[in-house]
């Protein structure tokens, strides 16, 4: 039996020499190519040109290569078999299921493709975002069960709110099989009506419509220059610096930033969310000797004064530095609202910091977070010093 082919097959022509001419179909399946629902039954005829010679009774059939038991046949005339099947099943490729006819040597007499699927449900979760308000990107999920199984097109489409022309969105990413994006002709200050049309030839839904202005849904490109790196000797610090996402600098906007961190042997992220619009920040509390792999990202608030805020941009990538090593193991918090403990920790060091400056300092105004770095490296060496002395007296 000859195998068959991947792509479907819509009929085959033989050259018998005495009997047709080149160009005449030795036979033909009917119905050519149907389309059908999951669960439909189907009864196909495979007729044989009565000038081949061949009846009836001695073909066969074949789905996607494999030979169906006569139970399922027909004889309906001597050049007319047919096969019902009930039940379908969605078809296995987008391309069709092969039902194939043979003659009683395994010769392909003709062939069909068999659509089986299901129709489009509402497309659901549109979401749209403009990168840098440059262009307007949008994407969802299919409705429903997700795949109909046959060939299904979704088609973006959009107008402006009040007085605009429908149009339908060209780019679609290959990347992400259901987001397309609007690259040219964008209006700011104008909402927009945004939808998806799904159809295939069982059907067609319609997404529910959503309404947006540009300057509502901006994301940024991630900081740029994230830089990481020790204060000082403190082995539980780490200073961290960024800049603002350059395409944005010229615009009217209020940008928040997040800073997420983690240690080189760990998954687990934390975020800090306190950042505000400053574009640089202190990790404390961290491991001595360490190494942390740091992230920031951007989200810009009232662009061009709108009352809404932007989406988070991407991480920009992460920026590896480590603590300086101590003899000291301290545990790995940024959280300032941590456990008991460490706010007692807290108030007692504050305390110590606070009687060292009645003797250092002079006036409140050399209290400086400068001062308070000269203190804990001065605090780290002593504490050296009295494990090395502890040693000695235990040696």
């Amino acid at each position: 039996m000859k195998t068959v082919l991947d792509f479907c097959l819509v009929f085959l022509t033989l050259q018998t020499p005495g009997v047709l001419s080149l160009s005449t179909h030795v036979a033909i399946i009917y119905p050519q190519d149907p389309v059908l629902r999951m669960g439909s039954n189907l009864t196909a005829s495979c007729w044989v040109h009565p000038d081949l010679g061949v009846h009836a009774g001695s073909l066969y059939w074949t789905l996607n290569g494999q030979q169906l038991p006569p139970s399922l046949y027909r004889v309906l005339s001597p050049t007319n078999l047919s096969v019902t099947l009930a039940g379908l099943n969605a078809s296995r490729q987008t391309s069709g299921d092969n039902l194939v006819c043979h003659n009683h040597k395994g010769h392909i007499l003709a062939g069909s493709c068999l659509y089986v699927g299901m129709p489009p449900e509402k497309p659901v979760n549109l979401t749209c975002w403009s990168r840098n308000t440059k262009d307007l990107t949008c994407s969802w999920v299919p409705g429903g069960r997700g795949e109909t199984n046959i060939s299904t097109q979704y088609t973006l489409k959009y107008k402006l709110r009040w007085y605009g022309k429908e149009k339908e969105c060209e780019d679609y990413t290959h990347a992400q099989p259901y987001s397309c994006s609007i690259t040219r002709d964008l209006h700011l200050f104008t909402p927009y009506e945004i939808w998806v049309e799904a159809s295939n030839q069982l059907g067609r839904a319609t997404s529910d419509v959503i309404t947006l202005d540009i300057l509502d849904v901006v994301t940024t490109d991630p900081p740029s220059g994230v830089t990481v790196s020790r204060v000082g000797q403190l082995e539980d610090q780490l200073s961290v610096r960024w800049e603002a996402p350059p395409a944005l600098k010229d615009f009217l906007f209020q940008a928040k930033y997040q800073i997420r961190y983690r240690l080189e042997d760990s998954q687990d992220w934390k975020v800090m969310d306190d950042v505000g619009n400053q574009t640089s920040c202190r990790l404390a509390g961290l491991r001595p000797g360490t190494v942390y792999f740091v992230q920031v990202r951007c989200n810009p608030v009232g662009i061009y004064g709108s009352r809404k805020a932007g989406i988070w941009s991407e991480w920009s990538h992460p920026t590896a530095a480590s603590t300086p090593h101590s003899e000291r193991l301290m545990s790995g918090s940024c959280d300032s609202k941590s456990s008991g403990d460490s706010n007692s920790t807290l108030r007692r060091e504050l305390k110590q910091f606070f009687g060292w400056v009645r003797k250092h300092a002079y006036g409140c105004s050399s209290m400086s977070m400068k001062l308070y770095d000269q203190w804990r490296v001065l605090m780290q060496k002593s504490h050296k010093t009295r494990n090395q002395v502890l040693q000695g007296d235990k040696s």
